[in-house]
């Protein structure tokens, strides 16, 4: 699976481009996030990818991890969003899809479940909580109609 890495400098529209291209072409994407602002952008541009997409019949699903990483020699926990398609008919029909790559690999793919904790900062614990709530409670809330 691709990953992207996305930093405070980074081009919503353009990082959304990117991601509804893999996600077209491999039926997923991962995204690596390191700090407030870089998940802000990053959450920015999965919200447009999904605008991109949904013609094609694609609806785009965010599931967000921790990762231990290293930064110039130094360990910083960073934060992968995994996005693919919501029914996993997209990505099924690209030669098997993500999946089957990675069980052909021997690994085992199973959803992550990440609870807010008093470790996180409080992006990344709003972040963990925002992306448990369906799209349809959260546009209206925030004033932005619904997405049908």
């Amino acid at each position: 699976m691709e990953t992207l890495k996305v930093s405070t400098k980074s081009n919503p529209n353009s990082v959304a481009g990117a991601v509804a291209g893999a996600v077209r072409q491999a039926g997923a994407v991962e995204i690596q996030i390191v700090g407030a602002g870089a998940l802000n952008q990053a959450i920015k541009a999965v919200a447009i990818a999904r605008g991109y997409v949904t013609a094609s019949g694609i609806d785009l699903v965010c599931v967000p991890t921790f990762a231990d990483i290293l930064i110039d020699g130094e360990r910083r926990t960073a934060i992968r969003l995994s996005i693919e398609d919501r029914s996993g008919r997209y990505a099924e029909s690209i030669e098997g899809g993500p999946a089957a790559a990675a069980n052909a690999a021997g690994a085992t793919v199973a959803p992550a479940v990440v609870e807010p904790s008093e470790s996180m900062t409080p992006a990344a614990a709003a972040a963990v909580e925002l992306a448990a709530v369906p799209a349809q409670q959260v546009l209206p809330a925030a004033g932005l109609g619904t997405t049908a």
